[in-house]
Parts: structure tokens; C-alpha cells; sequence
């Protein structure tokens, strides 16, 4: 309920006029760096500011924290919007056919989460990349806006979210957009799907997120050697940071207000330096309340394989003859928005991700996604 409503004019006036202490008035301003864009706010500046005290450090960090840690209405919002967007994702795959235009891709998710969720905005620019594409970790934007025409063959990584209230989604499928899945997109997706999965299962509070990435980087390796891509010590791997080669990016990141929600980094903490994991939008251990994106990926990268193929120290791990026939395959993403409860957690994303699952929806099949209610 708002019982006055002033002008910003007056601004100096309301306020000193409210404080009855001795001295000057102490004004709280909210300042501070966000540790994902690397930028600091800028303070609030109004005329007859001169006239108060300022304290530019103590209400970032409190702020921060509060975003951090979801209230109920706060994780009603975020469901609504994976609902909506695992709904919309199904539906592309449904219509995805060889000879598409990538973008036709994202006006089909844009015009379902509106028709049908009444969110105007996403939560960002959609990724709608196919073939060697899927392969640039942020494409879709002005420089590479969605405009390939996908041919049979292709895999097809989208990644899209809705934006109801202000609230994100952040949603990644994976496909082949024949809609069946050759022996090689099963070895990779697989893959990125055991790590999916073994990371939500292993969530809950007190866990550390370096943990969960490095877990992510194993279960990937281990798929890929099993698969006769590579050979050796997968701890050892670890150990050479084998993993960001195939995954130059972190795991995941808090999700909120923002895509990229604030509170990765406290105050004092400092980021990982090895390859991977210096990427890691949060070094945190998991706390109740948090909402978090699970998103590993498998990417074959001209520009990271060649040179740790080339390396001394990483060549003997990589089986050439088979890595080669992966050179032009781009990438795989598999990417989920979870929740922390207080002795696990709950995944708020309702897409299908075992291979039969996406096959039979791309056939034509049924995909039931109880929606959350939400009058706003």
C-alpha cells in the first residue's frame, strides 16, 4: 500500500524532513560490484544530496544476499516461467523440420511463451544454433543473429528462457533436427546428460560448486573414453584440467531478477585461476533457497582441441583418428533450473532429456507439463 507518493524533486526535502536526530541525516546508497558483469552500480545522486551523510558499504552486500535466497513467491515466479519455457521447447521440437531457418526456431518459442504464458520478454537473447554453430557458446546475438538454414544432420542446440515478472527462466535443449539421433549424437549427448543428471543428484546444502563442476568434467571424460575418444587417467585428466577443453564454460549460475543473478562472489573471495573453472559465475558452497542453472556442456572447439592435441603434456590423452570425425559437429548443451531445498533439491525444469523421450515428441508423441498456477 503506498501512502504518499512526492515528486523526485523533493526528494532532499521528504527525506530531512523525516529525520528528527542530531546532525546530519545518514543515507544508505546502494553501491557495489557486480562480480558476473565486473561493473559497480552507480549510487543515487539528487539534488541536496550534500546535506546528508552517506554510506556507500553496507547495503550491496545485505541486497545481495537477499537475492540470493529465494522467498516462495520468488520460486512461484521462477516455476511459472520454466512451465512456460519447457512448454514452448517442446513445442519447437515438435515443429523443428530440415530446411528451417534458425530463427524460425526462436519466433516459434517467443510466440508460445506470449500466446500462451503471457511473458512479453525472455529472460535473454535466444540461442537458436544448429550444426557447427551450436559450437559458439553465446551465438544469437546482432553479430550471428539465429540465421543458418539447418540441414539434415545437424544437431540443434537452443537455448531459451521466458521472463514472466521480471523472474527468468534459463532452459537449454539439445537435438538432432531429424529428430533421431545418430550413433555419435548419442555418445556426446549422453554424456552431457549422465553429468545433468549426476549433478542434480548430488546437490543439496553445504555442497561446494567447484565440486559440482569438477563432478560435470569427470562424468563427460569418462563417457568420452568409454566412447574411444580418449585414453588415460581420467583423474589425471582433472588434474591437467583436461575438462575445459571440452567445456570451456562454468557449470551454472544463480538465476533471479537477472539471467546471471548477483552473489556468485562474496566480499574477500576470490575465483578459481585454472582453465574452466576461472569461469565459474560462483565458487559458493549450495545454501537453501538458492536457484541455480545446471548446465554442462561437450563442445568440440577447433581452438581448444587442436592446441591441447598439440601439447606435450595433453596430446597422449586424445585418440586423433576418432576425435577427428567430431571436427565440424559443434556442441552439446544440457541446461536446467534448480532449486536448493533443505536436504537436496527440486528441478523446476520439465523438458525431455532421454534420447527415447525427445525422439517420440519429435514423432509426434505427448508431453504432459503440469503448469503452476500463478495470478499476478
Amino acid at each position: 500500500m503506498v501512502s504518499f507518493v512526492y515528486y523526485t524533486d523533493e526528494i532532499s526535502k521528504v527525506l530531512h524532513h523525516q529525520y528528527k536526530g542530531p546532525g546530519k541525516p545518514l543515507l544508505y546508497l546502494l553501491h557495489g560490484l557486480n562480480t558476473d558483469s565486473d561493473k559497480y552500480s552507480r549510487p543515487a545522486d539528487f539534488e541536496g544530496i550534500d546535506i546528508f551523510k552517506t554510506d556507500l558499504n553496507t547495503l550491496h552486500p545485505i541486497l545481495t544476499e537477499c537475492r540470493v535466497l529465494k522467498s516462495k513467491l520468488e520460486l512461484s515466479l521462477i516455476q511459472f516461467a520454466n512451465d512456460i519455457s519447457s512448454e514452448a521447447h517442446v513445442e519447437v521440437m515438435r515443429k523443428t523440420k530440415v530446411g528451417m531457418k534458425e530463427y524460425q526456431l526462436e519466433s516459434l518459442f517467443l510466440h508460445h511463451t506470449y500466446m500462451y504464458g503471457g511473458c512479453r520478454h525472455c529472460s535473454y537473447t535466444c540461442i537458436c544454433a544448429t550444426g557447427d554453430n551450436s559450437a559458439v557458446l553465446h551465438y544469437g546475438h546482432a553479430a550471428a543473429p539465429n540465421d543458418r538454414t539447418f540441414e539434415d544432420g545437424d544437431m540443434a542446440l537452443l537455448d531459451m528462457g521466458a521472463e514472466y515478472h521480471f523472474y527468468g527462466s534459463d532452459i537449454t535443449c539439445s537435438f538432432p533436427v531429424n529428430g533421431k539421433f545418430t550413433h555419435d549424437q548419442s555418445l556426446v549427448y549422453n554424456a552431457v546428460l549422465r553429468a545433468h543428471n549426476a549433478v542434480i543428484s548430488s546437490m543439496r546444502p553445504g555442497v561446494c560448486w567447484i565440486d559440482m563442476h569438477k563432478l560435470a568434467e569427470k562424468i563427460i571424460m569418462e563417457s568420452m573414453k568409454e566412447g574411444g575418444l580418449l585414453c588415460g587417467d581420467i583423474d589425471t585428466m582433472i588434474h591437467e584440467r583436461l575438462g575445459a577443453v571440452f567445456m570451456p564454460h562454468g557449470l551454472g549460475h544463480l538465476l533471479g531478477v537477472d539471467t546471471h543473478d548477483p552473489g556468485g562472489y562474496l566480499k574477500g573471495a576470490e575465483r578459481p585461476k585454472e582453465p574452466g573453472l576461472r569461469s565459474l559465475r560462483t565458487s559458493r558452497e549450495l545454501l537453501e533457497g538458492m536457484v541455480i542453472t545446471v548446465e554442462p556442456g561437450c563442445y568440440f572447439i577447433d581452438a581448444l582441441l587442436l592446441p591441447a592435441m598439440e601439447n606435450t603434456k595433453t596430446s597422449k590423452y586424445f585418440n586423433a583418428d576418432q576425435i577427428s570425425r567430431f571436427r565440424g559437429f559443434g556442441g552439446v548443451r544440457i541446461e536446467s533450473d534448480v532449486y536448493v531445498t533443505s536436504d537436496g533439491c527440486v528441478n523446476m525444469t520439465k523438458c525431455p532429456r532421454e534420447i527415447q523421450e525427445i525422439e517420440a515428441i519429435m514423432a509426434g508423441g505427448p508431453w504432459e507439463i503440469k503448469k503452476t498456477s500463478i495470478l499476478l
